[in-house]
């Protein structure tokens, strides 16, 4: 490979590094004949990818990875420990040359419900499905152990491992073992405990490993109501001790269990001119492919043909016999021999959402790498996001926010900030000093500014705002309103940013009267917002300070009579600050400005001491 073929083959990696999420999940190397070479897991899929990446990486195996990567994939999932589960799978699907630490076929252990006549439950790492149900498999040992433990306390199941019968209970066959007299097991094999008891304490066991447990509360709650009915106090209150442990219990979320085998799932995330179908195939337990293919839309499509015409097209592309493809809505039937399920709840409902995660991912990385190559599709999406939350007649392309800053009325300025194309158009930001209000009025100062700012914008036939914003909430906007509206007789939208208790901004405001616009606190567009409102601020102390500052300097030199701009600034300029100046003898004085006005300063300062020593 030449240099300037293995310097491309670094910019597209680090194009795809450069796009992928801070989410976990499970990530693919390919070599140069698209071979998987290594699979890897992440809490950040980002941050784990781009280490490799890292010019300061000195791990000479690290480095032949590296040299040998010519493509990357990925598969977002919920939790770090999902990832783990699914990079699992991978490996031992494809075998990776480079995943030397996980090729001893290690397996994560499972919980087994037995298929005998008074069933036990244990965990395991051996799956055979002749011998029960399988539930996992559990890549946390720790939520294993929470679970069992759980369904120990609430059923107290056998863990005796002889085949006990109806027909050798009848026979009195059996005898109680240590677990009966510690009260770890209720006694079945004795029939201390009824064989329709025992069963029902097995459902509800099975209810809970599927993380049903609402069902189940639901259940023990018209149990409790009925027993307490019949005053029968007692056994209500041990139904209540176990409602009480099933309620304090989370369950882990899973990415797959073993009841689900060779099965298709197949999503779409959608907009108006493109598809994105996300297709995950789960087999004997596990997820072994997960790919999205997009489709640009010609015409009216609808997302039922498209969906599909994708279901097609990626059961033929990975040779998928799945007899069952789980899909988020009903679509044509594509064969006889296809079954479509749409989940409401379970371990299929979160496959679904799994793949609908994993789509809407895949648009928004193609639509960040679209915004790098081209940054103004970023910008006139944003437009269009406010244009449409607002109900503007047009994109909001020019948008001017103005704020205040006095002390107790004292230097009042105020400044306007403008924004174009979503950022900020510095050469047309504008500073004001408050000439008509006395003392500290916001409102007033306000009014000011707003109306001298649009009623030199229409003299001078300069192009208006699309859209204002106030730093406030519904005064400052309707003071604003005043002016644009009912002054100068003027038809710009206006929007206002509003804090909460804590001086935190948390809503946008419009219309009049003002009402709350939805929008989230941590997207794109409101980060735009706060940071038009924070721009202003900035500006507008910027100013304040400036004026604060001036007019301090003013107070000491410019009252010399006989001193005057050029000779301050040679002052300040030599020595700093008007206390050194006072300080200087008449020698250093004259270095700066020459004798006369030297002694005229010199003179000024220290006839201003004597006179204040006189006064002591």
């Amino acid at each position: 490979m030449t240099k300037e073929e293995n310097e491309k083959r670094l910019t597209y990696l680090k194009g795809i590094v450069a796009r992928l999420p801070e989410k976990p999940g499970s990530y693919q190397f390919y070599d140069d004949e698209h071979t998987i070479i290594y699979v890897g897991k992440a809490k950040s899929l980002k941050a784990r990818v781009s280490s490799y990446f890292h010019t300061e990486v000195d791990r000479f195996k690290t480095k032949v990875l590296v040299s040998k990567i010519h493509d990357i994939s990925y598969t977002v999932v919920n939790t770090e420990e999902d990832a783990l589960l699914l990079e699992n799978s991978l490996i031992k699907k494809y075998n990776p040359r480079y995943n030397v630490l996980l090729k001893d076929g290690k397996t994560y252990p499972s919980i087994c419900v037995t298929n005998e006549p008074f069933p036990r439950i244990f965990k395991t790492r051996t799956i055979n499905k002749k011998w029960g149900t399988y539930y996992g498999p559990y890549s946390h040992i720790g939520s294993m152990y929470a679970v069992l433990e759980l369904i120990n306390k609430l059923y107290k199941p056998r863990t005796c491992r002889q085949p006990i019968t109806k027909e050798g209970i009848s026979a009195k066959k059996y005898q109680v073992c240590l677990e009966y007299h510690i009260k770890n097991c209720y006694g079945p094999c004795i029939a201390r405990q009824s064989y329709e008891e025992y069963q029902e304490n097995i459902r509800q066991a099975r209810e809970i490993l599927k993380g049903n447990t609402r069902q189940i509360l639901r259940e023990m709650r018209e149990e409790m109501e009925r027993l307490a009915e019949h005053l029968e106090f007692e056994k209500a209150e041990e139904i209540k001790q176990k409602y009480l442990l099933i309620d304090s219990f989370v369950s882990k979320s899973e990415v797959v269990s073993h009841t689900i085998n060779n099965v298709d799932v197949v999503s779409i995330t959608s907009d108006e001119k493109t598809a994105y179908i996300n297709y995950i195939h789960v087999s004997n337990g596990s997820i072994n492919q997960s790919f999205t293919i997009e489709y640009k839309k010609k015409m009216d499509e609808t997302d039922e043909e498209l969906l599909q015409l994708g279901i097609v097209e990626l059961r033929e592309r990975f040779k998928s016999d799945a007899k069952e493809v789980i899909v988020p809505f009903e679509v044509p039937e594509i064969s006889e021999n296809i079954t479509f399920t749409v989940p409401q709840r379970g371990d299929k409902k979160t496959l679904l959402d799994l793949s609908i995660m994993n789509g809407k991912q895949y648009k928004f990385d193609r639509l960040k790498q679209a915004e790098k190559l081209n940054p103004e599709q970023k910008q006139v999406r944003l437009m269009k996001e406010l244009q449409e939350k607002l109900g503007l007649p047009k994109m909001p392309y020019q948008i001017e926010c103005f704020d205040n800053s006095n002390i107790s009325g004292t230097d009042a300025v105020a400044a306007c900030v403008v924004f174009k194309s979503m950022k900020p158009s510095k050469k047309d930001y504008k500073r004001y000093n408050i000439k008509t209000v006395i003392g500290p009025d916001d409102y007033a100062s306000m009014k000011e500014v707003v109306h001298r700012r649009y009623s030199r914008l229409l003299e001078e036939e300069e192009p208006l705002p699309d859209l204002i914003v106030a730093d406030g909430g519904k005064g400052q906007m309707e003071v604003i309103r005043e002016v644009i509206q009912d002054e100068l007789h003027l038809d710009i939208p206006i929007a206002g940013l509003a804090k909460d208790n804590h001086h935190r901004t948390n809503e946008l405001l419009y219309g009049f009267p003002p009402r709350t616009i939805g929008l989230k606190t941590n997207s794109e567009l409101f980060h735009v917002l706060t940071q038009l409102q924070d721009e202003v601020h900035r500006f507008a102390i910027t100013f304040h300070r400036e004026k604060r500052s001036k007019r301090a300097l003013e107070s000491e030199l410019d009252n010399i009579k006989g001193v005057g701009p050029k000779t301050r600034d040679e002052l300040l300029n030599g020595l700093k600050s008007v206390k050194r100046i006072s300080e200087a003898n008449l020698d250093t004085l004259t270095d700066i400005v020459g004798a006369a006005k030297a002694k005229i300063v010199y003179d000024y300062f220290h006839e201003e001491k004597g006179r204040v020593a006189d006064s002591k």
